[in-house]
């Protein structure tokens, strides 16, 4: 999923930037609610990091509710590297398939779980990418009361490569519906070291969801890493238009 030695753990940040959920973007953290049946989610996004120069991707995160229950989803991003004086590179990121399959739901038991399995296929070019095949395994969870709501979960990784290796995440995000089209959010998220010899991180960020309409959305990210810094990036952020219908 992940691998260069100087940009591993936020890789992984950016590709968990783009899933879809009603509430996951533009958080990391996930959250268990599928897109709904027959409907569509689309996101064109944009997400990047600094450290000693930028890194990032954009592109299409396309979502559809096969089935009660079942969200899927294929990403198609287009990733940059431009590192402090030196020539930078472009080139087709890491195309992601998944499947989020909620298995329980709050009016049975008071919380919302579900699985949402993710395959990572090689990138385009090793400049900004792994080029091996990797799967994500994570749960979400959420609780919903009034205008807030609280999410999150863990996943581990299977990513290992010549200068990669697997790796576990966690994270959670508390966010409140402040006014009927805006709501604002929370997040911690803690991730060991995607790059063999690398550093785990833990990032603090703040994100922003604007309804321009009922079916345009305005969503944004910032996190500035607390852990492990200049070893990884800076900051992260994320950006997006989402169409729903």
């Amino acid at each position: 999923m992940v691998g260069r030695l100087r940009f591993g753990p936020f890789v992984a940040l950016l590709l968990l930037l783009a899933e879809p959920a009603s509430a996951g973007p533009p958080y990391i953290s996930d959250d268990p609610e599928p897109t709904d049946y027959t409907h569509f989610e689309i996101y064109a996004f944009a997400s990047g990091a600094t450290t000693r120069g930028v890194t990032g991707e954009s592109g299409i995160d396309f979502n559809y509710g096969a089935a009660p229950d079942l969200q899927l989803t294929a990403v198609v991003p287009l990733a940059f590297d431009a590192p402090s004086g030196a020539l930078g590179d472009v080139s087709l990121g890491q195309v992601e398939l998944a499947a989020k399959w909620r298995v329980l739901h709050q009016d049975e038991i008071g919380l919302d779980v579900a699985i949402f399995p993710r395959v990572f296929l090689p990138a385009g070019s090793p400049a900004v990418g792994e080029r091996n095949t990797s799967l994500l395994l994570p749960v979400w969870v959420e609780k919903d009361w009034g205008d807030w709501s609280i999410f999150g979960g863990g996943a581990c990784a299977l990513n290992q490569s010549a200068l990669t290796d697997n790796y576990c995440l966690a994270g959670g995000t508390l966010t409140r519906q402040v006014l009927p089209n805006l709501q604002l959010g929370v997040e911690i998220y803690h991730q060991t070291s995607a790059a063999r010899d690398g550093r785990a991180t833990t990032s603090l960020g703040a994100g922003v969801k604007y309804d321009l309409s009922e079916n345009i959305h305005l969503l944004g990210y910032l996190a500035p890493t607390i852990e492990n810094a200049p070893e990884t990036s800076r900051y992260v952020w994320y950006g997006s238009v989402l169409w729903t219908f």
